[in-house]
């Protein structure tokens, strides 16, 4: 299949699964699920900065658009890009890469996978919820919101990778 049908897919699916499943989902005020933004995680590396923009402000904004969020996600879609951007050009050599590779688990290792989603996740929830709360009195509790709802998506990430783990690994 192609690799713009497959994203395509992807994204539906992921809104999908946070609009109808994930909104619903919040343990004790402090845990929130924010799968939607493996859609941009699991983007190509070869993808264009100004697509890849593009695509996660636009993901950010769907979800704002179900959510009355107002922007919130859309801004924190467009920084978590502009970090993946940074990480990838500092963690990758993209010269050993083939064209259509993505940044998952099976191409990428679990190590490498696992420090970009931790630093991406991390990245996207603090901005999230800090724009959400915008109060200096609150930053324990945002921090605390941060820290659990990272380690939750984690959990999901790393859970949708085992489910579509592919078995090719990278040369």
């Amino acid at each position: 299949m192609s690799k713009i049908i497959i994203n395509i897919l992807r994204f539906i699916i992921l809104v999908c699964i946070q609009v109808f499943l994930f909104k619903n989902i919040v343990f004790y005020g402090l845990n929130t699920p924010y799968l939607y933004i493996l859609f941009v995680l699991l983007l190509p590396f070869e993808t264009p900065n100004w697509l890849l923009f593009l695509l996660a402000f636009l993901m950010g904004l769907t979800i704002d658009l179900f959510n009355d969020t107002v922007g919130l996600n859309a801004a924190a879609c467009t920084i978590l890009a502009f970090v993946r951007v940074i990480f990838i050009s500092i963690t990758v050599q993209k010269d050993t890469l083939e064209n259509d590779l993505s940044p998952n688990l099976s191409t990428m290792g679990f190590r490498w996978f696992f420090f970009y989603a931790l630093i991406l996740t991390l990245t996207h929830h603090f901005f999230l919820l800090n724009l959400e709360v915008f109060k200096l009195s609150e930053i324990p509790t945002t921090l605390s919101r941060v820290i659990l709802s990272s380690i939750f998506t984690l959990t999901l990430i790393f859970i949708a990778e085992i489910l579509f783990y592919s078995k090719k690994q990278r040369k």
